[in-house]
């Protein structure tokens, strides 16, 4: 058996990395369509303007994007490292799209964003405007085969397991593919980065507006950023009700964990604003909840329940017991592979196979699982639910929060009126952080909301990691935090400093901070 400190080490390391990387993943996946927004009205206008705005902004996604490649790569390499068991086990399932994206939408994206930065004297207009429009293909499609991977770790469709192999095998590779939990996550995701780009751009805007600085420049920032944002976060906001139906289909233990639902309610369900939560007895002591809205959510139905907690353990019990019976035909094959009888019983209880290892983190035979240990197991298919309710809610609030913020921006700059509104440049600013908080509450909520799994309901995290020893993991922990940290260190610097030089550090000789023999560059268009 594998200790738990060493699981909890190796799920805490590659939280630490993956949380770190998604620091800077959706400013890059949001920033490069307001780019191409930016670029397409200089074509179409020939306003120098705007071609200023395209580099400006595009010196800041570069920095941001070089920093989110970096800290990228290790965590692919993290599979074979921390978590050897579980590349074997599905490897030729997860690793497939994985592959794709480092084939195709990766070296597509580095490509582009060498032409994007060194191209503007080489290129014509319409020549650089495409290679801004592929440099943001590649982007969205690096997150989507990642998202598809991530996917099919939710939501386990097109594999199945071998017992010739011991491992996963794909069976209907676009099964994979269109898996909806994939789609339905990816569309959610790039979405919120979509948000935290028009964010970016609007709070710093913001900043140059009440400084009274560069203001042509800014309005017209403060404005694509304020449409575009409006456009996402409504995105955001309709996608999310789609992503709650696939966890609703796919992953009910989630959803029961999210809404702190302890009992199977009538339909439709309804949906829980508050709640106190007692995890020790198991049930809510006080809840606020509007009627039916999550049966909608959920089933999109009036009269499909949504399991409660206590529902879905008696369920999982049955599972594990069942799932005794598929470890026991198993063994048997590894044995006497030609085994009839054997192959006959396994194939009858395969599918609970995972819920029959989960045992194996408190003995190595599972026959002789004590009570005790079937009810751990049993306890352990549920996350604690008190993080998962309120996270969720964090989530949603400051999402609400942010559709508030872009439509009254919005609004202002149609009326003209966004220097006027000084309150509202400063709500924009201080709310710089929120979509990063937002995307990292997102991913708590999907990735702990899993567990006991890291493929949902077929492999046990404890079965997945590596045989390290737990000193080797703290310092390796601690390389990659002190690593990571540097480079976020970096990364702000070069941020705050480019950001308060401004389009002056453009070198144009039209903005502020300019050098004193650019003065007479031709005055921008007004």
């Amino acid at each position: 058996m594998v200790s738990e400190q060493l699981v909890d080490l190796s799920r805490l390391q590659f939280a630490a990395t993956a949380m770190y990387h998604f620091l800077f993943v959706p400013l890059t996946i949001g920033m490069v369509w307001l780019l191409v927004i930016m670029e397409s009205v200089y074509v179409m206008t020939g306003n120098i303007i705007w071609k200023d705005m395209t580099r400006f902004w595009g010196k800041l996604f570069g920095i941001n994007f070089a920093l989110g490649v970096t800290t990228g790569i290790t965590m692919e390499f993290q599979f074979g490292t921390n978590w050897a068991y579980y590349s074997h086990y599905v490897g030729d399932v997860f690793g497939a799209p994985l592959a794709i994206e480092g084939l195709m939408a990766f070296f597509l994206e580095s490509t582009f964003i060498g032409l994007f930065f060194f191209g503007w004297d080489r290129l014509s207009k319409t020549q650089h405007l495409m290679v801004t429009v592929l440099m943001a293909l590649g982007t969205n499609l690096s997150a989507l085969w990642i998202l598809v991977a991530n996917g099919w770790m939710q939501n386990p469709v097109g594999a199945e397991f071998s017992y010739q192999t011991m491992r996963m095998e794909m069976v209907d590779f676009w099964a994979v593919i269109f898996n909806p939990d994939a789609q339905a996550k990816f569309v959610h995701t790039v979405s919120a980065g979509y948000v935290t780009g028009a964010m970016f751009v609007l709070s710093i805007s913001a900043w140059y507006l009440l400084k009274g600085r560069d203001v042509e420049f800014a309005k017209r920032s403060f404005r694509v950023a304020s449409a575009f944002g409006l456009a996402s976060v409504l995105s955001v906001i309709v996608l999310g009700d789609e992503s709650g139906y696939t966890v609703g289909e796919a992953q009910q233990t989630k959803m029961a964990a999210l809404e702190a639902m302890w009992e199977t309610e009538p339909a439709p369900a309804g949906l829980k604003l508050v709640a106190g939560i007692n995890e020790a007895e198991q049930r809510n002591d006080w809840e606020i909840e509007i009627p039916y809205v999550m049966g909608l959510i959920g089933t999109r139905s009036l009269d499909k329940q949504i399991p409660g907690i206590h529902e879905i353990k008696a369920r999982n019990r049955e599972r594990i017991v069942r799932g005794i019976v598929a470890v026991n035909a198993l063994e048997t094959l590894r044995k006497t592979p030609d085994d009839t009888v054997a192959q006959q019983v396994f194939e009858q209880h395969k599918a609970d196979l995972g819920f029959g290892l989960l045992l194996r983190q408190y003995t190595t035979d599972v026959n002789k699982a004590t009570p005790e240990m079937i009810q751990k197991a049993v306890d352990s298919t549920i996350p604690a639910v008190a993080p998962m309710f309120w996270s969720f809610r964090a989530m949603v609030g400051l999402g609400f929060l942010m559709l508030a913020l872009f439509a009254l921006s919005f609004w202002a700059t149609l009326k003209g009126a966004c220097m006027q509104q000084r309150w509202l440049l400063k709500w924009a600013l201080w709310m710089l952080p929120a979509p990063w908080i937002a995307c990292e509450l997102g991913w708590f909520v999907a990735e702990y909301g899993r567990q006991p799994w890291t493929i949902y309901g077929v492999l046990p995290t404890h079965m997945s990691v590596s045989h390290l020893t737990v000193e080797s993991i703290y310092g390796s922990l601690a390389g990659f935090i002190g690593f990571y940290t540097v480079l976020l260190v970096v990364e702000m610097f070069l941020m705050v400093k480019f950001a308060r030089m401004g389009p002056g550090s453009l070198g144009t000789g039209r903005y502020m901070n300019e050098p004193t023999h650019a003065e007479h560059a031709p005055a921008l268009a007004h």
